[in-house]
Formats: structure tokens, C-alpha cells, sequence
């Protein structure tokens, strides 16, 4: 795959490979945990890939760095720009950082604190927008055109695809043979990508994807066999998956490779976020929290025993973090 490419490939396993191989010493592999107290609480031997603590908090550290280290010495001299609350933004931030690339990023304003910041101390320039009235998009392509920096999408690439399955890569080398699998799905970049990598190494691993609820439009698309919007949504703690409608790209592999998509509330995150880090010891976000919750709310279809839960991000701010104590009345 060239770094100029037709924005239309869809990748394969052998992109996930070369993901890999770039990624190599420089993403954290991060390691499965269980916990007896989980196992008894789901009925189920469940597994966790504690993305939270990887590079910047989140899974956005592998499709970024991929991306941005596929660029030319021209394209990575005319630098980069990135919309995203605030996981995408990141791993494009600490990317650029690690790579010497200039990086301007699009961030709404009500983006979460702890994400900002995480951004700004790599020393990424912030443009912030308003969610409402304007178009992330447009301000991301008036930059390109403006400074020549390449445009780098948050889920829709074959590169960010391909980075983000060097997650599923780690737990099909794991040693561990899963029944299922399930992942948090917002525009759908880390659940395509993990599904090449599972498909092509562990086929009868079944995958499913969880999202928040009203902004279920991988479940609407599910139903309908076709890329489908949900409407009117209130807000949500889960600011990391509130994707419109499922990426071009990442539908294709997504509608043939999923087996189900659950949805979840709010305070089922915050539950899930609370039991997280007593049993697991590991801090996640609402939106990192949503496969767990999931799980934790006995969607998962009762033919299935051993699993894999993706825990995706754990960049949250203290005072969500705090409502999610009080849900347990920590």
C-alpha cells in the first residue's frame, strides 16, 4: 500500500501486518488480564485487552503512529491535521511528537480536559470548534489546503484500520482461543481492524460491537444491511463514540465480519468504569467502559464461554470518573 493512496482501498491482513511491524517498539503490547471476581459476576471466562494503558490512554496511538510513519519525508515536512475529541487527537499528537512532524488539531469545545491537555503537552496546536455550527471537517480541509498538511481521519483510512488491528493481531498471537469478541465501535475503525486480524488467524472467533445507546448507528446499519444515521441524540458521557454514521471504509469489512451490535446507557458505562478499576485495577472512560458494560448487562448470546472484551480508553475527566465511584459508593 502506497502513502498516497486511493482513499477507497479497503485493507487486508497483510496491511495489519505491516501495521505490526512498524508498531514494533513503539506501541505497548498490552497484556490480557481476567479476574475471578469478573468471571463469576458475567457466568462467563472473561478475558480484557487493557487498551486504556496503552500510549496516550487509548488504542488511537496504533492507527496513528501507523499512518504518520507510512508518510514520505515530503509529506511528513508539510505536517498533519487531525479532528477528534480527544483520543484520535492524541495519538496523532504524541505520533507527530515521536516522529518530528508538525500537527494542528480540531477539537470541539466541550472536549474533555483531560484530552486537551494530553494533546497540547505534545505539543500539538489546538483549533477548537463548535460541535453545533461547525464542520470539523471543513475546518480540518481549509487547514489542508491552506498548509498542504495531510489530512488525517480518525477511523476511514486503511492505515488507521490496519494500526488499530495490530490490537486484534496481539490477541490472536495470545495463546488464548476465544469464542467471542467484543469491542467498542464508534466510527468503526478498531472493530474493522481487529476483525482482519481475527479472521484471518481465528475465523471462529465470533465478533460483536457494542455502542452508546441513541447513537446506535452501527445497530440501525446492522438491521438495515446498509450505512445508516441515527437522528436526534441527547448527550452522552461516551464523547468518543458519537460517530454519525459508520465509515465507508469500515463498513465494508465491518458488515460482513460482526455478529451483533448491543447498545448501553450511560450509567451502565459508569457501572462498568466503577468495576473496572476495583477488579481490574485499570481506569477507563464511558466510552472505553462500553463492551464491559455490555457484557456486564448479559447481552452476549449464552452459547459463548470464553471471551475477549476490548477496554478501549481510559482518558476521563475527575468528575466523571468521580460519578462512577458513587455508582458503587466507593
Amino acid at each position: 500500500m502506497s502513502s498516497h493512496i486511493i482513499s477507497e482501498y479497503v485493507p487486508n491482513f497483510d496491511d495489519v501486518k505491516a501495521a505490526a511491524h512498524r508498531l514494533e517498539g513503539h506501541a505497548i503490547k498490552t497484556q490480557l488480564i481476567n479476574s475471578p471476581v469478573m468471571n463469576e459476576m458475567c457466568g462467563l471466562d472473561v478475558w480484557f485487552k487493557p487498551e486504556c494503558n496503552q500510549k496516550v490512554g487509548a488504542f488511537k496511538y496504533r492507527g496513528a503512529f501507523n499512518r504518520l510513519s507510512a508518510m514520505s519525508a515530503d509529506e511528513r515536512k508539510r505536517g498533519v491535521v487531525a479532528y477528534s475529541s480527544g483520543n484520535h487527537a492524541q495519538g496523532v499528537s504524541r505520533a507527530a511528537k515521536e516522529l518530528g512532524i508538525s500537527a494542528i488539531i480540531v477539537m470541539p469545545e466541550d472536549a474533555p480536559a483531560v484530552k486537551v491537555k494530553g494533546v497540547k503537552n505534545d505539543g500539538a496546536q489546538i483549533i477548537f470548534y463548535d460541535r453545533m455550527s461547525q464542520s470539523r471537517e471543513q475546518i480540518a480541509a481549509d487547514i489542508s489546503a491552506r498548509d498542504g498538511r495531510i489530512v488525517v481521519p480518525s477511523y476511514d483510512d486503511p492505515y488507521i484500520i490496519a494500526g488499530q488491528g495490530t490490537a486484534g493481531l496481539e490477541i490472536a498471537q495470545s495463546g488464548h482461543d476465544f469464542d467471542a469478541l467484543i469491542t467498542c465501535i464508534g466510527g468503526g475503525g478498531l472493530c474493522a481492524g481487529i476483525s482482519l486480524a481475527m479472521n484471518a488467524l481465528k475465523p471462529r472467533t465470533k465478533i460483536y460491537a457494542a455502542e452508546p445507546e441513541h447513537y446506535n448507528d452501527h445497530q440501525l446499519s446492522f438491521c438495515a444491511k446498509h450505512r445508516t444515521a441515527f437522528g436526534t441524540a441527547p448527550p452522552t458521557l461516551c464523547d468518543a463514540l458519537m460517530t454519525p454514521i459508520p465509515g465507508e471504509i469500515t463498513w465494508q469489512i465491518n458488515s460482513k465480519s460482526l455478529s451483533d451490535v448491543f447498545t448501553v446507557s450511560d450509567r451502565d458505562c459508569l457501572m462498568a468504569m466503577a468495576l473496572a478499576k476495583k477488579e481490574l485495577g485499570v481506569q477507563l472512560e464511558p466510552g472505553g467502559a462500553v463492551a464491559m458494560a455490555s457484557v456486564l448487562k448479559g447481552k452476549m448470546p449464552k452459547e459463548h464461554k470464553k471471551i475477549v472484551v476490548i477496554l478501549s480508553g481510559g482518558n476521563v475527566d475527575d468528575d466523571v470518573a468521580r460519578q462512577a465511584d458513587a455508582v458503587l459508593g466507593v
